[in-house]
């Protein structure tokens, strides 16, 4: 079993299951590894992160790879716009999918907000007879309700150790970005190499909530892509 991230908040709080009042959608989209062709036929099953015995919907994706849209509970929309941080206002769900030829995944803490809809991409790799092992992903928790340490305080000025032209004379979008996975500090951490624009979004995801007006979240991505 191959844990990818530390399970936090993954069990709901009483208060919270009592007040799932709301209803968001989740869609999956299931692709391969190998060449993102969409796996057709694979098998879902949902239920709540914390209570896996629980199944509360089964669904089977699409020649496109995708599944219909499921609606599930969730807390009141306001929550998500208050400032009490104690209360959760996302539910959490646990994703189980299955497909012929693929190795099973497990996705732990798949956030639903209310009157939202989720996309869960899910990229299988194809099984290998050597090993029966399940991939299990946790997703942490939401920036803004998880407890997290302060992010490492950098120098104002940096030192520039390298001769020519910094600063560029047009703005560049770059397709591709690399994310150090790890600490800056720590050397022995992977480098990825990402899609610009799904690092934005996963930022974004990660930092703010789809509930918040869309000049809101439009000017809180403006901000996370000057600090790159």
């Amino acid at each position: 079993m191959k844990l990818f991230q530390p399970i936090q908040g993954s069990i709901e709080s009483k208060e919270t299951q009592e007040n799932l009042i709301d209803r968001g959608q989740l869609q999956v989209n299931v692709t391969s590894s190998v060449n993102a062709f969409p796996v057709k036929e694979a098998r879902i099953s949902i239920s709540y992160t914390g209570i896996p015995e629980s199944i509360l919907e089964q669904v089977v994706t699409d020649s496109s790879g995708q599944t219909e849209l499921i609606e599930l509970n969730a807390p009141p929309e306001e929550w998500s716009l208050d400032e009490n941080e104690e209360r959760q206002p996302y539910s959490e769900y646990t994703l189980n999918i299955e497909a012929e030829g693929f190795e099973s995944i497990s996705v732990s803490g798949t956030e639903i907000l209310a009157n939202t809809k989720a996309i869960q991409n899910i990229r299988m790799k194809q099984k290998d007879q050597s090993r029966e092992e399940e991939q299990v992903f946790v997703i942490p928790a939401h920036t803004l309700y998880g407890n997290y340490p302060p992010k490492i305080a950098e120098e104002e000025i940096k030192p520039v150790n390298e001769t020519g032209e910094i600063v560029l004379s047009r703005v560049v979008v770059p397709e591709y970005i690399i994310v150090h996975d790890g600490s800056p500090r720590d050397s022995t951490a992977q480098n990825y190499y990402v899609k610009y624009k799904d690092y934005i979004k996963n930022v974004a995801s990660s930092e703010i909530y789809a509930t918040w007006p869309a000049d809101t979240i439009r000017a809180n991505v403006l901000a996370i892509m000057s600090l790159l």
